[in-house]
């Protein structure tokens, strides 16, 4: 594998829409100073239901400019769904520096780690303009997921399908 120093190199994942007969995600990642990462595009399959089920219990967002929807370090308010347009996704190391710089596209969950570990987002999210987003509260969220387990399996499944396209990608390192 070649290397570029001090250039980034693009992360490519496929994206998904609820019209698609499954759903996916299309982000281009950018690591700061490292090789480029290879991640399976079947890692963020999900069934349509899920955002279905989601959106039922959402509030619609549209930003007509750029909109921080949380930081890294916060700790996790709710899920967004980004619906339409897109956003940014960083994170930076404990100096500020920039790491990594995702693109995320209609269809992508944003804050789904940190909102089931109950833990700080470990990402910033920065919706672009234009971008319409759905946005589900921690505690409907959470009651969604112990009223049905059938949905809260999925939302595992997509959670397990990313972990093991990370450790894929770092693995090709």
């Amino acid at each position: 594998m070649h290397v570029t120093n001090n250039m980034p190199l693009a992360v490519k994942i496929y994206l998904y829409r609820p019209s698609d007969s499954f759903i996916a995600h299309t982000f281009s990642a950018f690591i700061h100073g490292g090789p480029q990462v290879k991640l399976d595009p079947s890692a963020f399959v999900a069934d349509p239901e899920l955002i279905q089920a989601l959106e039922k219990h959402s509030t619609a967002i549209s930003c007509d400019a750029e909109r921080v929807l949380f930081n890294q370090g916060d700790q996790p308010k709710g899920l967004y769904i980004l619906d339409k347009g897109g956003a940014t996704l960083t994170m930076a190391s404990s100096k500020g520096e920039k790491l990594m710089s995702i693109q995320a596209h209609a269809g992508s969950l944003l804050g789904l780690p940190g909102l089931i570990g109950d833990k700080p987002y470990t990402l910033t999210a920065i919706a672009r303009k234009g971008a319409h987003l759905s946005f589900v509260p921690g505690d409907k969220f959470n009651t969604l997921m112990r009223s049905d387990p059938q949905l809260a399996l999925k939302m595992l499944q997509v959670l397990a399908a990313e972990l093991r396209s990370a450790r894929r990608a770092l693995s090709s390192i």
